[in-house]
């Protein structure tokens, strides 16, 4: 894990609020914090990610100006190949920042909008919508990037 995860995240991952029961950062199973999620991403995420985490249509397909679209979040994506620090990561600073060599993307960083707590519930709340056997691999992930 690069030292600015390690340094970015030591805050939120020290919030009691937050404790979670398996690996990761995400609060996926406090029913607050994923009813919280649910409206932050319904202002925030919908609008491209689609209401039922469904995400744009060809999404995997660069449009006419080389942007890919949103993905989805559901289990039809690629949000649960990825730990929680680097969700977190790209949620609040953006892809482009996370990729760097010039990777354009219209998802800016929401670190200027929402705070790390609400960045978390969203990231929960989009989570708590996976099937157990997901949940579980996703979980596995975090084991494994939280020891490195």
């Amino acid at each position: 894990m690069p030292k600015r995860f390690a340094i970015c995240l030591l805050p939120v991952m020290a919030a009691p609020a937050f404790a979670t029961e398996d690996a990761g950062l995400l609060p996926y199973r406090d029913p607050v914090v994923v009813r919280t999620g649910e409206r932050i991403y319904a202002d925030y995420c919908a609008s491209c990610h689609g209401a039922n985490l469904e995400g744009e249509e060809n999404w995997r397909d660069r449009d006419a100006d080389g942007y890919l679209p949103a993905p989805p979040h559901d289990p039809s994506g690629h949000t649960w190949h990825h730990p929680d620090s680097q969700l977190f990561e790209i949620t609040k600073h953006g892809i482009e920042a996370m990729v760097g060599n010039g990777y354009r993307s219209r998802m800016g960083g929401f670190g200027d909008i929402l705070t790390d707590r609400e960045i978390l519930a969203v990231l929960a709340f989009i989570k708590s919508t996976w099937p157990k056997p997901i949940i579980s691999r996703h979980n596995e992930l975090n084991a494994v990037a939280d020891n490195k």
